[in-house]
């Protein structure tokens, strides 16, 4: 269990890191997420690795709601992450409930960067900020666009960065990509694998009660 905690420091290290930046490119873009919107969470297909659950897990644990939370995922056949608490009948607006142990992607998706099969850095945003602000989006697509494909563009970018209001849309988008990747090099055997949102929490807490009884046995003397 000592591993899982310190794997799960380090997600948790890696999920501050992520937030700051992509909540920091996604203002200087006004690119945020529109207020109570569920749309992506009102879907139980959201894919995330069982490495990217392990610190709700482990706190589900640590406050006694494991086994509990682990036979609502067993039988929970709804539409949506689990952990999504619906404000309308249709689901289309609601927040998260457990905020702080959100995993990795949710802490990515609004507006983040990809690459193309020809690997150009391009911009993915959900279809509700799209909509809200078509305006920004397509500043956001421009900027990218401007950012220098070779050494020789460079003066010129910097000699247009020097006014502080085009240098503000000329931020590269963080790599959704990436930040999977940071989040996967921990510890790959649990964070390489992904799959849907509520089978890798249920994934996770298999393991951490296994682990645990399997403690629990040794502790009362019956496993050598």
């Amino acid at each position: 269990m000592n591993r899982l905690r310190e794997l799960s420091s380090q997600v948790m290290d890696v999920y501050q890191s992520l937030s700051q930046e992509f909540s920091a490119y996604q203002s200087s873009q006004s690119l945020n997420c529109v207020e109570k919107c569920g749309a992506c969470c009102n879907n139980p297909d959201i894919e995330v690795s069982p490495l990217e659950m392990l610190p709700l897990a482990l706190h589900l644990f640590d406050t006694g709601r494991a086994e509990q939370a682990f036979d609502e995922l067993d039988s929970y056949s709804g539409f949506a992450c689990k952990q999504y608490q619906r404000l309308s009948l249709d689901g289309k607006e609601g927040y998260c409930g457990i905020y702080e142990y959100r995993p990795g992607i949710c802490r990515m998706f609004g507006a983040g960067g990809y690459k193309t099969k020809s690997g150009e850095a391009t911009l993915s945003v959900c279809k509700t900020i799209k909509q809200a602000v078509p305006d920004k989006y397509a500043a956001a697509l421009i900027a990218i666009q401007l950012q220098p494909a070779d050494a020789s563009k460079q003066p010129l970018i910097e000699d247009i960065a020097a006014n502080s209001a085009i240098q503000s849309t000329l931020l590269k988008p963080p790599m959704i990509a990436e930040g999977r990747q940071r989040i996967a090099q921990i510890d790959y055997e649990l964070g390489d694998k992904l799959m849907p949102i509520n089978g890798a929490l249920r994934f996770m807490l298999e393991k951490i009660l296994t682990l645990s009884l399997y403690a629990q046995d040794i502790d009362d003397g019956v496993a050598a």
